[in-house]
């Protein structure tokens, strides 16, 4: 999978909860891809009416994702029946355990949320599955699923079960040409915490980030836009590697074909944000 094609969900997804119709078009306004979530954003009791809201909605299908609730559970074969009646076709697979929790989804692209302390050891195996286009992960239900009672310190640096998990499902995923998407920053009114995650995030090489509220789109597409300075010297960068003959120093520092890569995907970056800013 080309980079991209891993980006073509843009940097910001949105998830808004299936039983909350009267929202769905203000999420996938604010948002480069919406996620209609029918598993935890949805109580018990109103999941055949969230259902029924997605069976009747309208949205784009290039830019609309249904959260369906796990491979394991009962609710999981009432939401394929639902959206067997609409026309998208990109699903996110919550509580993903093992490549076997896709075989029911031929047909579909996949974003596997690896939040299982299952999910997140089998990452590889999941990542190699066919219909899987991208992966994500969850710090929460996993530190839930190993029995602990937080996945973060309280200045909001995660614990180092959690970056383990972050950095394997990258990596899996990476290993694979697959996307990757990190999970939700859960204090919505917390810029700029947000945009130290979504930055480092974007440096790190996810190709977006999860939100939970219409607040937290711009703060991403911010932290994920390069910024001039990055851009200036990317271009300064690739301009010098021209006219060199191999290894070369650029601004004090040694310079070789891992380096003109990273300088190549600041411009490609750079050059899809844009992109997505002028169709706005």
């Amino acid at each position: 999978m080309s980079l991209e094609m891993r980006g073509s969900f843009g940097p910001a997804l949105l998830f808004c909860p299936g039983d909350r119709a009267d929202r769905y078009a203000k999420a996938a306004s604010a948002a480069d891809t919406v996620i209609i979530d029918l598993e935890d954003a949805v109580a018990p009791e109103s999941k055949a009416a969230a259902r029924e809201s997605l069976a009747a909605s309208d949205l784009d299908p290039d830019h609309t994702i249904v959260r369906v609730n796990p491979a394991s559970s009962d609710d999981f074969e009432r939401d394929l029946a639902a959206i067997a009646r609409t026309p998208y076709s990109t699903l996110m697979l919550a509580k993903a355990e093992r490549a076997s929790d896709l075989s029911q989804l031929d047909g579909y692209s996949v974003l596997a949320l690896c939040e299982t302390p299952l999910g997140v050891r089998n990452a590889d195996e999941i990542a190699g599955h066919s219909n899987v286009v991208a992966l994500s992960w969850g710090a929460e239900d996993l530190v839930a699923g190993i029995g602990g009672s937080s996945s973060s310190f309280a200045d909001g640096g995660y614990r180092d079960f959690a970056k383990y998990a972050r950095a394997r499902v990258l990596i899996a995923a990476a290993s694979e040409g697959k996307g990757a998407y990190d999970t939700v920053h859960l204090n919505i009114t917390d810029d700029d915490g947000l945009s130290a995650k979504a930055a480092d995030a974007a440096a790190s090489g996810f190709d977006g980030f999860l939100c939970i509220h219409p607040r937290q789109v711009e703060v991403v597409r911010a932290a994920f836009r390069p910024s001039g300075e990055s851009v200036r010297w990317a271009t300064g960068l690739l301009e010098a590697a021209l006219a060199a003959d191999g290894a070369f120093a650029y601004q004090g520092r040694m310079v070789d074909g891992p380096v003109i890569l990273q300088a190549e995907r600041i411009i490609q970056a750079a050059g899809a944000a844009a992109d997505r800013d002028s169709k706005r």
